[in-house]
């Protein structure tokens, strides 16, 4: 999960390092469960082998559009702040990137709903000094202590008076 060192600058060192929580699997797992169903429900109910090949043929489709895709967007995100910036990487085959220096953050807030707090997970909300307003970072695992670790970098930065390096 850890972004490939040759995206760090010389003397950047990388503080938080994480992707979105596994609860965005829930629903993939949960399509996968009733696919699966499915496909062994005609099996058993329909005796025409030509009906049970296409109905398999159908839940693989399925599980390729609502199981992999979900699994592999999930799997290539990635959230890191350095002790310069904040870099987001999202895409699996066309890969969007998005880099923030943290002297450009003015105000870091986190929304955790009730499915949230039980689970640990929280929506990191990063405003920078920007025409783009504000960064969203849907279900970010312990986001309070990803808040408040990104509060205390950009505390050290206002206090060193320069950007990090």
């Amino acid at each position: 999960m850890a972004i490939s060192q040759k995206l760090l600058n010389d003397g950047e060192s990388v503080v938080i390092s994480t992707r979105t929580h596994p609860k965005a699997l829930l629903l993939p797992v949960l399509a996968l469960v009733v696919l699966l169903a499915l496909g062994v429900a005609v099996q058993v109910l329909v005796d025409q082998p030509v009906v049970t090949l296409v109905a398999w043929v159908l839940v693989a489709l399925g599980v390729v559009s609502y199981v992999v895709r979900p699994v592999l967007v999930w799997a290539t995100a990635s959230y890191t702040f350095t002790n310069r910036r904040l870099i987001t990487r999202t895409g699996v085959l066309t890969r969007r990137g998005h880099d923030i220096p943290l002297t450009r953050i003015s105000d870091v807030a986190s929304e955790l709903g009730i499915v949230d707090r039980m689970l640990g997970c929280g929506t990191l909300i990063i405003s920078d000094a920007s025409t783009h307003g504000s960064v969203r970072l849907p279900d970010i695992p312990h986001v309070e202590d990803t808040q408040r670790r990104l509060n205390q970098l950009l505390n050290e930065l206002d206090h060193s008076g320069h950007d990090g390096s």
